[in-house]
């Protein structure tokens, strides 16, 4: 089976150029800075982000310098909510390794987000205009608004779908989306495609979150190679659960909300093991498939190219992956 850094070859240079761009950017004469950047450098995983904004570019017109700039950038606020994440979430592994936040406390982990937050506004204006620095900053507001409205539904087992679906906007796809429309739009595409492709990024997002959150009730830790759990300790709704609440019976319901209340080891165990007895797993399933579908659908508007077809296998490879 290929694996997603397979699926970027077509980019695989402009990728290397944008991660130099990336290191020379958080160089630091400070020691203890360089020690905690290098040890970011595990974080980096499959770059599927600069990845999307780089084919986004040439699937839609020409990759400029701009993109290699702009790829650089979503990089760094991505690890910034990785960061910042894993602080939230107390999370002690990330990409097979110890977490920031583990190896030298919140305190550090939480002021590394912010320097990274604080040096991709500053690579944003190298640029010659300010239409990314403006939508950077538009999407770094909604990353946080989304992980707010998160946080304040901790423990609101009454969460609905929709107000679900409305948190993952903001604090995955709008990143996402924004990849897809910084690369359309600085590779010179007419505004309907720019707007096709922020809708592509969106949809792209939206079930890659629900994937992950089904990665974090159902996935093994030593191949997702992160800490799992923990937004069913943190009493974090997510897609399955909801369903689950809202469709089982009296019974089952409240054999749930007893685990769910539950502080044991123990409850993780006891929630997977109801939601395979249920279809709330397919349900989530075939939600995320649905949003990958309407974003594979809309790359039919784009030429073929291969490019294109790295954007289409991205997509399915969304549904399918483990990590």
């Amino acid at each position: 089976m290929l694996k997603m850094a397979q699926l970027f070859d077509v980019v695989a240079d402009d990728l290397d150029r944008s991660a130099r761009i990336f290191r020379d950017e958080l160089a630091s004469d400070q020691p203890h800075i360089r020690e905690l950047c290098e040890h970011l450098e595990r974080y980096h995983g499959k770059q599927v982000r600069p990845a999307l904004l780089l084919l986004s570019a040439r699937a839609c017109g020409d990759l400029r310098p701009a993109h290699h700039v702009l790829a650089a950038v979503v990089e760094m606020v991505h690890m910034a909510t990785l960061v910042h994440d894993d602080v939230l979430d107390e999370a002690d592994v990330r990409r097979q390794s110890p977490t920031i936040s583990r190896r030298w406390g919140p305190e550090q982990a939480v002021l590394l987000g912010d320097y990274l937050f604080s040096h991709a506004f500053r690579l944003c204006s190298t640029l010659e205009d300010q239409y990314a620095a403006r939508l950077i900053g538009a999407t770094a507001v909604s990353l946080c608004a989304g992980e707010l409205r998160q946080v304040s539904n901790c423990q609101n087992y009454g969460l609905s779908e929709n107000e679900y679906f409305e948190i993952i906007a903001g604090k995955t796809a709008s990143l996402i989306g924004a990849c897809s429309l910084l690369g359309a739009h600085y590779a010179g595409a007419d505004e309907k495609t720019v707007e096709r492709m922020h809708r592509f990024g969106i949809g792209l997002g939206a079930g890659f979150q629900i994937i992950d959150d089904v990665l974090d009730l159902t996935g093994d830790e030593k191949v997702v190679g992160k800490t799992l759990g923990r937004d069913l300790d943190k009493g974090k709704l997510t897609l399955p659960l909801i369903h689950c609440l809202k469709n089982s019976d009296e019974t089952l319901r409240k054999r749930m909300l007893d685990v769910l209340n539950n502080g044991t080891p123990a409850r993780g165990g006891l929630v997977g093991r109801m939601l395979a007895a249920s279809d709330s797993l397919d349900y989530a399933a075939r939600i995320a498939r649905e949003h990958v579908q309407e974003s594979i659908d809309i790359l039919e508007h784009l030429p073929p190219s291969d490019a294109r077809t790295s954007l289409t296998a991205m997509a399915e490879f969304t549904l399918t992956r483990k990590q």
